[in-house]
């Protein structure tokens, strides 16, 4: 029984421990240029897992003010496709859209069109796979609307 507790206490703090994501400035993976810690639901500031320090929560549809979960609160919704302002998902409402590869600006698929370029490790201005063009690494994943609120 102990043995049985033991092994889901340590697989509990392993999936917490695992969860976490930071974004780094650059092309870096150093601590001292973490920017941002995700934990899974909240964009905390730095390295940071403070409840006081958490900048945006997302729960798969809205992005959150704060440590908000109200209506009142919501900054975007997002589709898996397109990123709206507010709690809206009316076209004219379309800020942003998401093809898997690129962020557009607006309700655009035209590579003129094209502000962002994510891999799952980096974010690179415009259309670029450049290492010159690194704005931000990752050493996780993060959510399409949260990387929005930290790059615009």
């Amino acid at each position: 029984m102990q043995r049985t507790i033991l092994i889901l206490l340590f697989s509990f703090v392993s999936t917490l421990i695992m969860a976490q994501a930071h974004l780094f400035r650059g092309n870096s993976s150093y601590s001292s240029d973490i920017l941002y810690t995700w934990d899974g639901k909240s964009l905390y500031s730095g390295k940071s897992s403070y409840s006081s320090d958490i900048l945006y929560n997302f729960d798969g549809k809205y992005v959150y003010r704060g440590r908000s979960s109200y209506s009142s609160d919501i900054l975007y919704t997002f589709d898996g496709k397109y990123v709206y302002r507010g709690n809206s998902t009316y076209s004219s409402d379309i800020l942003y859209t998401w093809d898997g590869k690129y962020i557009y600006r607006g309700k655009s698929t035209y590579s003129s069109d094209i502000l962002y370029t994510y891999d799952g490790k980096h974010v690179y201005r415009g259309r670029s796979s450049y290492s010159s063009d690194i704005l931000y690494t990752f050493d996780g994943s993060l959510p399409i609307p949260i990387l929005i609120m930290i790059i615009q």
